[in-house]
């Protein structure tokens, strides 16, 4: 048996995996494997809150599942979300859990609305409101010790904690441990093209860089990054030169990035050369994805028949807690 601490991370299926993705997050879903019992959620009823198509939805599920694996996840890890529908039973019996005022104040809940508002003839759903219960019940089925988050997320996991906090109460036994945020180091990249937002798909092509994208795109899309703006006060390093060297060190290219820096520091820096270096850094690592996912997708039935059996196999845990969690609470249970 697995004596090592639990790690509980997910993300939802929303098409292309770009650099922004893979630094800021997946990476350290990949680096995590070697230290901790991993468990990986490709969470596709979170990604129903927003505007969807089915058809898009379940292309996007595993397209998401065979990126991971290209990129290093190991498939034992990752389960699709909608294969263990207890993580819905348990988001139900959490709802009476927590207050309609915890909910109204999650900052994610505005920024998404507005979104969804301009996109779908105002119609926000029910669901992405009620998604960070969702959330926590992803979180406390796998009880797991530790979630990795990133600046915005705080208020999730004190949410979680709050409702395994109540939940304990109202039982009147600690059977949720409360979980903690992991820290680790997270990089956080900027668009190319815009260096004061962050890179994302939902802002337009030219505003991320795919993970598995052809040599050419890299190069071209890293030799048009925007990197003076003319408004950076004196003495400071502008949002697009800092975001090339935030990349080149992410990419593990830190000789290079050693001696640009030096060249910055100097004033002797060439943009040309920075720009050139953080291309190779990149173009490097996506010619490894690219071979991997190449790999993958030609054997994507045995692929999807492993992730199907991960997630059976990992449902296997969160059977036992949703049978804990009614039995304590005092609701029937069915026999699995």
């Amino acid at each position: 048996m697995d004596q090592r601490k639990r790690v509980l991370s997910a993300i939802q299926p929303t098409g292309d995996m770009h650099y922004g993705n893979y630094f800021g997050a997946v990476k350290n879903w990949v680096d995590l494997q070697e230290h901790y019992e991993c468990v990986y959620g490709v969470v596709n009823y979170h990604a129903m809150t927003m505007p969807f198509t089915p058809k898009k939805l379940v292309e996007n599920t595993w397209e998401l599942i065979f990126n991971l694996i290209a990129v290093g996840v190991k498939p034992d890890n990752l389960f699709i979300q909608s294969l263990v529908p207890e993580h819905a039973e348990l988001c139900w019996i959490f709802n009476c859990f927590c207050s309609y005022g915890q909910l109204s104040r999650m900052t994610q809940f505005k920024d998404k609305a507005r979104q969804s508002e301009e996109s779908s003839e105002g119609f926000i759903s029910a669901g992405l409101f009620d998604y960070p219960v969702l959330q926590a019940a992803d979180i406390l089925i796998y009880r797991a010790d530790y979630v990795p988050v990133g600046d915005d997320q705080d208020q999730h996991i004190e949410l979680t904690r709050d409702i395994a906090l109540r939940y304990n109460a109202q039982v009147g036994k600690t059977y949720f441990v409360l979980p903690e945020g992991l820290y680790t180091e997270a990089t956080r990249v900027m668009s190319t093209a815009d260096p004061t937002r962050k890179m994302s798909k939902s802002a337009g092509e030219k505003h991320y860089i795919n993970v598995f994208s052809d040599p050419d795109r890299i190069r071209k899309q890293i030799r048009s990054a925007v990197t003076d703006t003319g408004d950076t006060p004196s003495g400071e390093m502008s949002p697009g030169v800092s975001n090339l060297f935030t990349l080149l060190r992410a990419a593990g290219r830190l000789p290079e990035y050693d001696a640009l820096m030096d060249h910055y520091v100097t004033g002797s820096l060439k943009y040309v050369d920075l720009k050139e270096a953080v291309a190779e850094g990149l173009v490097s690592l996506s010619e490894q994805f690219r071979a991997r996912k190449a790999e993958t997708v030609a054997n994507k039935k045995d692929v999807k028949e492993q992730v199907k059996a991960s997630s059976a196999h990992i449902r296997q845990r969160a059977q036992e807690t949703i049978r804990e969690v009614k039995e304590l609470a005092g609701l029937l249970n069915v026999k699995f």
